[in-house]
């Protein structure tokens, strides 16, 4: 399968909150909101989840029912352009219909020190959409406000005072084409309502202070602290706080344009804003040529049908493009812009 770009399929997730209606409406199906919110694009790594027995939970497969990681494991080299078989990266498409519970992901310092990984949790958000739920447009809350300490923190989570810890966290509506830079560290959840891609490091490590989800939902010990219990989970947040202006100025990141032949190519999230991982959009409006990377990707079709790399493809279709790819033929069918994600793992040089 080497030379070409190869089909995944789209693993959906169980969660812990309530969605995944704007994803059946995605990918061109029906169906109601439920505890399967996300889906997973290009993974090799394992959802943390209670239930996931035999470790496969969230992991991408080929076509042939082949795990993308078995298959990049068989041949790291042609597949990564390197000896390991580790991608560095993980993207989700997420639908909240609910509030997520107010969480943090480790930095890579906290990942060694208290999960012995390699990985923290960096990631950053691309609002695609969403919808007004009970009235209230989407949002996001990200980053204590000025003065909160950890021991009021603390407090805050022995007593449950929810509405307080929503206070304590600066809260922003988000529209369509935002993008927001979560850095491990910082406290955070995504307001219902809001559709977007998940770009971030390859774990699964979440830090819950909730104990119960908005709709009710009852958190086991074990999700909120990720087994390295109630005190030591404190020391996985920041709180050397920004103010208001700070957050927005140094989180959300300015999109980049360049203009190619046939279209052109908006970076969402370059390395500049980060080291651990880019996000491009791609809007083909005739057909147009991407160079060699000689370095693995993955791309998402947000829109449109055609051909990449010669394999037809339409939208909520998801492809992993081998390093040994050589430069990318993109062609729009029946008149109509062909939009695409594409994501790449962690800089190289």
């Amino acid at each position: 399968m080497s030379g070409a770009p190869i089909k995944l399929d789209r693993p959906r997730v169980w969660r812990t909150y309530i969605g995944g209606k704007l994803l059946d409406d995605f990918n061109g199906g029906k169906g109601d909101d439920g505890h399967f919110p996300e889906e997973w694009i290009m993974s090799v790594t394992e959802a943390r989840n209670a239930d996931n027995s035999d470790g496969s939970d969230g992991l991408s497969r080929t076509e042939s029912g082949e795990t993308l990681r078995s298959l990049i494991g068989g041949d790291p080299e042609k597949y990564l352009g390197k000896p390991d078989g580790d991608t560095g990266v993980l993207v989700k498409l997420i639908d909240s219909a609910e509030r997520l519970g107010i969480q943090v992901h480790p930095d890579r310092e906290s990942a060694r020190t208290l999960f012995d990984s390699a990985y923290g949790k960096t990631e950053c958000w691309y609002i695609l959409g969403g919808r007004e739920i009970n009235g209230e447009p989407p949002c996001v809350y990200l980053g204590f406000k000025k003065g909160v300490t950890r021991q009021a923190w603390r407090e805050m989570f022995e007593k449950q005072d929810i509405p307080q810890m929503l206070a304590s966290l600066e809260r922003f509506e988000v529209k369509a084409g935002d993008v927001i830079l979560v850095d491990g560290g910082v406290p955070h959840a995504i307001g219902a309502g809001c559709f977007l891609c998940e770009i971030q490091e390859p774990t699964d490590y979440t830090i819950r202070v909730e104990k119960k989800t908005p709709s009710g939902f009852h958190i086991s010990d074990m999700l909120c602290h990720q087994g390295i219990g109630f005190d030591k989970m404190f020391d996985v947040f920041h709180y050397d706080s920004l103010s208001r202006d700070e957050i927005r100025k140094k989180q959300f990141i300015e999109p980049q344009t360049i203009n190619i032949d046939g279209g052109e190519m908006i970076r969402r999230i370059g390395y500049d804003s980060t080291p651990y991982f880019a996000l491009d959009e791609i809007i083909a409006k005739d057909e147009l040529t991407l160079a060699e990377e000689k370095t693995f990707s993955g791309m998402l079709v947000l829109d449109g049908e055609g051909n990449v790399g010669g394999v037809d493809v339409d939208k909520g279709d998801q492809l992993f493009l081998p390093a040994d790819l050589k430069e990318i033929r993109i062609v729009p069918r029946g008149g109509d812009t062909l939009r695409l994600l594409r994501f790449y793992g962690p800089r190289t040089i």
